[in-house]
């Protein structure tokens, strides 16, 4: 009876030091995945960190020796892709450098929006008024029209490939009617508004000759501007021709004949023959996520009425 009770106990014990040791066991394995995730989330998130640091500053503004500055102007110029704020502030990096030799803008661009155009040109002709001994030079790759023409012509020299995309010095304003389409089905368009012209343009609405008129008026004020912005940076250069300013545009080759550009020459033969530093550091900022979603936010509502206006 005795050895009974007392294999009882031991059985108990035994059963109680292993729950015990079980749940230490579960708690050892909680702590360790705990741990592990945490350290895994820590080193993801610094990676993050350390990999939008390095794509927004990269190591430009901490080159010691001489070089070419690059700054690519790649795609649509706009609030999305190509702006003002990311360009202007590459430039300033590049030219506050004390070792840029010369800048290169390489563009491949369609065109885009002319104010930020605009704004790019004035920043590009305010510092080489700052900076005199500091050439800047406009290499087109595949494509350099309309807005990106527009910045190109703010360079000391543009150079092309002979096969590039150049010109198309011109502004549209495009976008659909679809007032047959509503008719056909049946549709009912039920507007209203506070000022007689809000409505200006509305695809769902007959064109009305008055807005018409108003929005050509527009596009021939910008298209001046535009014109007037290729007179200055271009000068005596420019051969100009009933078709310049057209709207047209043309190969390298024929655009150096036109005076719409100046020679034949990639990045690298700019920097090595005309700047005379084959060394280039590329100075192009890129702006965040958090950036970018808050300039699309701040000019949604403009966007939604002007974004068919562009220099293209």
């Amino acid at each position: 009876m005795a050895d009974k009770k007392l294999n009882d106990a031991n059985w108990e014990r035994e059963a109680i030091e292993n729950i015990a040791l079980t749940a230490i066991q579960e708690q050892k394995r909680n702590r360790f995945w705990s741990i592990f995730f945490k350290t895994l989330t820590f080193v993801y998130l610094f990676l993050i960190l350390f990999y939008m640091l390095n794509w927004i500053g990269g190591n430009a503004t901490r080159s010691t020796s001489s070089h070419t500055a690059l700054i690519d102007i790649q795609g649509e110029i706009g609030v999305d892709q190509v702006n003002a704020d990311s360009v202007i502030s590459s430039l300033q990096e590049a030219y506050e450098n004390k070792h840029t030799k010369g800048v290169i803008l390489r563009i491949n661009s369609p065109g885009g929006s002319p104010v930020q155009a605009g704004i790019i040109n004035d920043e590009v002709k305010r510092q080489r008024k700052l900076h005199p001994n500091i050439p800047v030079y406009a290499v087109v790759e595949d494509i350099c029209a309309s807005g990106g023409y527009y910045i190109a012509v703010a360079a000391d020299k543009i150079y092309v490939d002979k096969a590039s995309i150049i010109g198309s010095i011109g502004v549209l304003m495009d976008g659909f009617g679809f007032t047959g389409a509503m008719q056909k089905f049946g549709v009912e368009r039920r507007l209203m508004t506070a000022g007689e012209n809000k409505a200006m343009l509305d695809p769902f609405s007959p064109v009305n000759p008055k807005h018409q008129v108003l929005a050509q008026k527009m596009l021939n004020e910008i298209h001046q501007q535009f014109i007037a912005v290729v007179k200055e940076g271009r000068g005596n250069r420019l051969k100009e021709t009933p078709e310049t300013f057209s709207g047209l545009f043309w190969s390298g080759e024929a655009g150096i004949r036109m005076g719409l550009a100046d020679g034949l020459g990639s990045m690298d033969y700019v920097a090595r023959e005309v700047i005379k530093e084959p060394n280039v550091v590329d100075f192009t900022s890129h702006e965040d996520f958090a950036d970018r979603v808050a300039k699309r936010l701040g000019a949604s509502m403009t966007q939604s009425l002007f974004k068919s206006v562009s220099l293209h």
